[in-house]
């Protein structure tokens, strides 16, 4: 990758940083813009509100060409679980329903439909994971004409599986459910086609791929999916005219916006647009294909040590997260903060450690990595 953008993150000179599944270091552009926001406030007060405004409206703009939609589909939140939260709670629900889902799916996209299940009778149909991933023929066949929803993550926090969206959102549309994606762990990394894949209803956030800063959450709402979800939680922004504050009885937004309740954290999408300009500048092909190379270069590092490859490499289902685990029986916990204490930062993740390089990444971060790994509890290669 280009030397200038690894020169952007400050973390890079201090970690071989390999967590962006968790947070990614914030490049200097977007700290520089949020601390002008913020300056702006102090200085001016509300003067420029209209610009903080068309900042925002530009930061939606720049995610729809990642997501291939109109930016009107797009409502910003607090985060992924907000996002889940809303368009559960905004769905009818009746005996007999069902709801299909990976069974280690990130909570965010997990608990949202639990208390559907809890509350309404729902049942919640559970794919399960085998070697790292699903199959898919198994999670199809559990989709039925009771399927509401399915819901399920492009890319899996906990494996790195990335799944074929377009053969399960068929499959959801053939019965009519809503196909409902967790884009947090591949947004960044790569970008999508929603409309190609029938994706109905999208979450995601700013801190993890997109490298922004926290509170920036992202609800995709289709035109088919806004006919049938109710937003439930809005506020004074939700209607097609906020500024007229004297008809009460004005309609909502009939897309995505009627989901965005109040003002947002107009700071953060300062941030978030600048590091937004630097991916879409990269090209989101060009940080796929990168990350692929990092990715491969790593397993193959990896040959021949203690330590066994959980994340499925065909190429279909590969993605820039890779998860091994310690085949002495090292604890995942164990070997993390060995590197840690090394300045490699990975993240453990029930019984894998989770690899996570970024386009500010390079070779020399992954050998850093391979170098700390212990190959045992007696004697650490530190």
């Amino acid at each position: 990758m280009i030397p200038e953008i690894r020169s952007l993150f400050a973390a890079t000179s201090h970690y071989a940083y390999l967590n962006s599944a968790a947070v990614s270091p914030m490049p200097r552009t977007a700290i520089e813009a949020v601390n002008w926001q913020l300056n702006d406030v102090a200085t001016h007060g509300s003067e420029h509100y209209t610009e903080w405004v068309k900042t925002k409206g530009r930061c939606r703009e720049l995610l729809a060409g990642m997501l291939n939609v109109g930016p009107e589909h797009i409502a910003f939140m607090r985060n992924t679980s907000d996002g889940f939260a809303a368009v559960a709670a905004g769905l009818e629900w009746k005996q007999g329903d069902n709801i299909v889902t990976f069974g280690n799916e990130f909570p965010a996209n997990f608990y949202p439909w639990r208390r559907v299940r809890d509350r309404f009778g729902v049942e919640l149909r559970i794919c399960p994971e085998r070697d790292g991933r699903y199959e898919i023929d198994e999670l199809i066949d559990m989709i039925d004409s009771n399927t509401r929803v399915v819901a399920v993550s492009a890319v899996q926090f906990a494996s790195g599986f990335r799944a074929d969206l377009e053969r399960i959102g068929k499959a959801a549309r053939a019965v009519d459910a809503i196909f409902a994606v967790d884009v947090i762990q591949g947004l960044g990394q790569m970008g999508f086609d929603l409309e190609a894949a029938k994706v109905d209803v999208a979450a995601g956030a700013s801190h993890k791929w997109l490298c922004a800063p926290e509170g920036c959450g992202i609800l995709f709402v289709s035109e088919r999916a806004r006919e049938r979800i109710d937003p439930v939680f809005v506020g004074w922004i939700s209607v097609e005219t906020p500024w007229d504050f004297d008809d009460r009885e004005q309609p909502f937004k009939p897309n995505a916006l009627a989901w965005e309740s109040g003002t947002g954290p107009s700071s953060l999408f300062y941030g978030l647009e600048q590091s937004l300009l630097l991916l879409d500048q990269t090209g989101l092909d060009n940080i796929r294909r990168y990350l692929a190379e990092l990715s491969g270069y790593l397993c193959e590092r990896l040959g021949g040590s203690n330590y066994r490859i959980i994340s499925s490499r065909e190429p279909s289902e590969a993605s820039a997260i890779v998860c091994i685990e310690h085949l002495g029986g090292l604890h995942c916990n164990e070997v993390a903060q060995r590197l840690r204490d090394a300045g490699v930062i990975v993240s453990p993740r029930g019984d894998r450690l989770r690899i996570a390089p970024h386009f500010y990444n390079n070779k020399e971060d992954i050998d850093r990595l391979i170098d700390a790994l212990p190959e045992s509890s007696a004697n650490p290669a530190l």
